[in-house]
């Protein structure tokens, strides 16, 4: 069962290992499953049933013109988990994942997720406004866009090492070998360069506080203190605020890609949270 086909006819690739609770696993923007490749196997074979795949315009799945929303993006999540049958779910959604998880929740409600995990996640708000003052500027996206369509290749790995190490950007100062960093920045090379734009588009201004704030699944919340993706004031701590009875769980000096550099720590936890 390779692929699934949503209800607008993308065929989406996935995986499915193991079995016992489901835990369904989200990427991050620009990537696609092969991300976790230190979680699924671990999870899997820990008596969990792992599902993981690649979103829309991403990796192995179908390349549309547009769809890259939230709603879109979430209806799709709803479509895997309706034609799986899963049910309570441990939904584990990595940066832009985590609002694709939130607004899944927001839309289609808690039926068949038992419990929702945001590592590293965008969520509640990055754009600057009026009653968000610390939030990203604008020009920042549109910094972006233009890398994107400019070079993306070199774009890419020019944040390898801020991916992984942060704004020092020292290989140094993480466990990676160079090869890995640099395997895992080129599988956003898989992403196409529309949906990439789009995706970052909908990560960076969509306003997610008051669906963050109506979560009412048990929610852990695991975010780098490095984290320039998704920056940890404005991200991992008020995305906890948040939501009515969430845990933090805050990794000191860990920058965005953690599902790496600390990919041990956040294997325990989330087997941790799994098992409880």
């Amino acid at each position: 069962m390779p692929y699934v086909t949503t209800r607008d006819g993308t065929r989406l690739h996935c995986t499915d290992w193991g079995e016992g609770r489901p835990v369904v696993l989200l990427s991050a923007a620009m990537a696609d499953s092969r991300m976790w490749e230190f979680q699924a196997p671990f999870l899997a074979g820990q008596g969990l049933r792992c599902v993981t795949y690649d979103r829309r315009g991403t990796g192995r799945s179908d390349v549309p013109w547009s769809g890259y929303d939230y709603d879109t993006l979430a209806s799709d999540l709803a479509d895997l988990l309706d034609h799986l049958d899963l049910r309570d779910v441990l939904l584990v959604g990595y940066a832009a994942g985590g609002g694709e998880a939130v607004r899944y929740l927001s839309r289609y409600g808690a039926a068949r997720v038992g419990k929702l995990a945001l590592v590293a996640s965008t969520t509640p708000f990055l754009l600057r406004a009026p009653d968000n003052p610390d939030g990203l500027e604008m020009a920042l996206f549109e910094e972006i866009e233009t890398a994107i369509r400019a070079d993306r290749a070199a774009w890419l790995r020019s944040l390898t090492w801020p991916f992984f190490a942060g704004p020092e950007a020292d290989p140094a100062s993480t466990p990676l070998s160079s090869r890995l960093a640099e395997w895992l920045t080129d599988l956003a090379m898989d992403t196409s360069p529309r949906a990439a734009t789009e995706i970052y588009r909908t990560l960076f201004t969509t306003d997610q506080r008051a669906e963050t704030a109506a979560v009412r699944v048990p929610t852990l919340v695991v975010h780098g203190t490095a984290d320039l993706g998704a920056p940890y004031p404005l991200c991992g701590p008020r995305t906890a605020e948040l939501v009515p009875g969430s845990t933090l769980l805050t990794y000191e000096g860990a920058a965005h890609g953690l599902f790496a550099t600390h990919a041990d720590r956040l294997n325990a936890d989330l087997l941790a949270f799994a098992k409880q």
